[in-house]
């Protein structure tokens, strides 16, 4: 199990957030440089202090890389204050640098916070040989020893919180997104399915009455005009919609008192419609998917329902439910009943995700029904 964590943690990648350099980075260093300065300037205990201060001052702009290159300034920090360890051993010197040096610990942070996890495990490791190095180049008592292992895990600890909350944050946004991309999908397919059915059908009625009737012949190709214009608009919503940054330019989702929109009396088949008198209050998602079932299932009736005269479109509430049935009395089409494609596998999605129920297929009287109930009362 040990190996297994120490694997997936050094194919971790490098953190996905990590912003560009901004002005309070070069803020931080200004005031890290003036501090180690006055540090150097009005301290007068302070072992080799010329050396000190510059070393303190010239380490501080190494912070403007810590995003970009954790592992290359965790480095350059620690083994910084190494050397000065070593200094400090060789000369017999106890306490060369500044305690402003303490800065270094941004570097820690920085390294979990943003580093690859191959980043991590050698700079952490870089991070362990330099705390040792210290404990016994400046061994100061087991309280401060234990101190400063404290703060070192805290700095660690601190980047992985944060790398871990924003982390969970994104796949929460990732899984938002890839929600709304498949509820736009759904909505694509029933507007764009719709509309392109009533096309075609007005289309064959049309080319049906070109040589009789003329003039019904030009009144068809208006309505086509129209709703080939409705089905560009629309499109054109849910691209704006997909394309990131851009605004959608949201029309009212149509409801169920919109199905007698989709009443007509010709041409064949005759889409009857027939809702309750009184609607209670419905919640805005039922109300949409009762209207996009209703839209799919007609689209499904008009385009493989063989020689149908009538679909019937009934919306029933009962006590917590709505029913929606749409049936045809046309004869099956045999590609219906073995590939439903999109359509019927965007219809049960809509019904599951609001805790309802969807029966699809041939009726014992000839034709075809759809029967989906919805609750009234949608749990949030």
């Amino acid at each position: 199990m040990i190996t297994n964590a120490l694997s997936s943690l050094w194919a971790e990648p490098r953190a996905t957030d990590a912003p560009e350099r901004v002005s309070r980075d070069w803020v931080l260093v200004g005031v890290l440089m003036v501090t180690a300065l006055l540090e150097g300037v009005l301290r007068d205990d302070v072992a080799w202090r010329p050396f000190a201060t510059i070393v303190a001052v010239g380490l501080a702009p190494v912070l403007l890389w810590r995003r970009t290159h954790p592992l290359v300034c965790v480095v350059v920090g620690f083994g910084t204050g190494m050397v000065l360890g070593l200094v400090s051993l060789l000369a017999g010197v106890p306490g060369v640098g500044l305690d402003a040096m303490v800065y270094v610990l941004v570097l820690v942070y920085a390294l979990v916070r943003w580093g690859a996890g191959r980043e991590m495990v050698i700079g952490l490791a870089v991070v362990a040989v330099a705390a040792a190095f210290a404990a016994v180049t400046d061994y100061s008592g087991p309280a401060e020893l234990f101190g400063g292992f404290a703060v070192l895990v805290a700095a660690a600890a601190g980047g992985a919180a944060f790398r871990y909350r924003a982390e969970s944050w994104r796949r929460a946004l990732e899984q938002i997104r890839s929600q709304e991309r498949v509820g736009l999908a759904r909505e694509l397919h029933d507007m764009v399915a719709h509309h392109v059915s009533a096309i075609a059908v007005q289309a064959q009625a049309g080319r049906a009455m070109a040589g009789q009737r003329p003039e019904a012949a030009l009144e068809t190709l208006a309505v086509i005009e129209g709703e080939a214009s409705r089905t560009l608009a629309e499109m054109r919503a849910m691209v704006r919609v997909l394309r990131d940054g851009a605004p959608a330019e949201y029309a009212p989702r149509p409801g169920v008192v919109d199905l007698v929109s989709l009443a007509r009396r010709d041409p064949v088949p005759v889409v009857d419609v027939e809702l309750p008198d009184d609607l209670d209050d419905l919640p805005p998602q039922v109300d949409a998917a009762v209207y996009r079932l209703a839209q799919e299932a007609l689209t499904n009736a008009l385009r493989h329902a063989r020689n149908a005269s009538r679909v019937e479109i009934r919306v029933v509430e009962g006590a917590g439910w709505l029913r929606l049935r749409v049936s045809d009395d046309g004869r099956i089409d045999p590609a219906r009943s073995v590939n439903h494609g999109f359509g019927l596998l965007g219809m049960t999605e809509r019904v599951q995700l609001l805790g309802g129920t969807l029966r699809a297929g041939p009726a014992p009287q000839g034709g075809w029904t759809v029967d989906a109930e919805l609750p009234t009362k949608v749990r949030r």
